[in-house]
Order: C-alpha cells, then structure tokens, then sequence
C-alpha cells in the first residue's frame, strides 16, 4: 500500500504537467513520460500506461494502467486503480477497453494502425476458429492479414496483432477467451472468412452455448 500511496502522491502534484504532455516540445514529452514510467515502475515494473487526451474541451484525460494482458499483473492493476485519488480533470481506467469505435470499422472508416514499417486496418483483418478447448474454455484462431507474407518474420506485427485484439475484445477479455493466434497471408477468396470486429460476437455466441 506504501508504493501505491506513493505513485498516486507524486501523480497528484504532478497532474498538471502530465495533463499538458500534449502539447509540450517532443523533448520534453520524453521527460515526463519518462518519469511517469519511471514513478509507475517503482510499484511494478510489470505495469504500463497509455494517456488518452480529450478532444474536446470539457472531456478528462484519461489514464489507462495495463499489465500488458499479463495475468499475473492483473491484481496489481486492479488494486492500484482502486486506491487512485479524485482529481477533476483525469479518469483513471484498469486495462485497455474494447473500442467504441466499432461503427466506423464496420464501414471501413478506421483510422490504420502506424508500427513502424507495418501500416493495418482493423476493418481489413479477418479471422477463422481454429479450435475450441473446453478444458480451459478458450478459442484458438487464425487471424488473416493482406500483407503477411512481407512482414511474416516480424515481431512487431505479433505486438501489432495483440494490441488491436485488446481494441476489439478489451485487455481482460482477450486473455479469458482467446488461448492461441495463427497468423496467415489473406487469400483472394474470402467468402468463409468472418470480419475480425466479429470476433466478439463469436465469442459470445458460444459462450451462450455453454449456458
């Protein structure tokens, strides 16, 4: 409870600083971002954190701790969002939420992801279940992508792949539902193939199954 008591201590006289990150010089945006990692790794190194910025005038700043889909972590997550003070201007949320961007995937609207060399659309991904293990309750997919067999032997685009799975299912629910990903070069014929913002009314649909 020390640590936690700590980070929040610093974050509250700091907020102001981390609320205005945006528009600081490049430089000096690595200087607070460094040493908001730097406060938050003194209570877990394990955790990280993303800063959503409003885009409108009156909307807080939001601050997302994630375990990185690490369940070990979740707890630590939990139990430092849960000791988080009340601060006017900021929304403290544990772990990445699904998008409510949906609509704008859907109708192919969506802004593409940027990882370094590697540009992709979450309205053009789609998957196919593999398997499901009852045992643990979990799905095995393969996910499909147009440009898989350049960047095949990329890490970054398995990083890429996991990131916008925690966009479409959330960060705990990617965890609980998902157990294996196959990556796969996407062929002409897509015909079988289910659109990936799909994926968690797939889920869904067997897990009411299961009921």
């Amino acid at each position: 409870m020390r640590k936690i008591n700590i980070f929040w201590n610093w974050f509250q006289d700091n907020n102001q600083t981390i609320k205005d990150l945006i528009i600081e010089i490049p430089k000096n945006q690595q200087n607070i971002s460094y040493w908001l990692n730097k406060q938050l790794g003194y209570f877990s190194k394990e955790l990280d954190f993303m800063i959503v910025f409003p885009i409108k005038e009156n909307q807080k700043t939001e601050i997302i701790i994630t375990a990185n889909g690490n369940p070990d972590y979740f707890n630590q997550v939990i139990e430092l969002i849960n000791n988080a003070p009340v601060l006017r201007h900021w929304k403290f949320t544990a772990f990445i939420q699904p998008t409510e961007k949906i609509e704008r995937i859907i109708k192919g609207l969506d802004e593409p992801y940027i990882f370094q060399e590697i540009t992709i659309k979450t309205s053009e991904i789609k998957f196919l279940p593999l398997n499901y293990d009852d045992r643990i309750q979990k799905l095995d997919i393969i996910i499909y992508l147009k440009n898989y067999k350049i960047h095949c032997n990329t890490k970054i685009l398995q990083q890429a792949i996991y990131i916008i799975l925690q966009e479409i299912l959330g960060e705990k629910a990617l965890y609980q539902n998902i157990n294996f990903i196959q990556l796969a070069q996407l062929q002409n014929k897509t015909e079988e193939l289910i659109e990936l913002y799909e994926l968690q009314f797939y889920i869904d649909n067997i897990n009411s199954l299961k009921l």
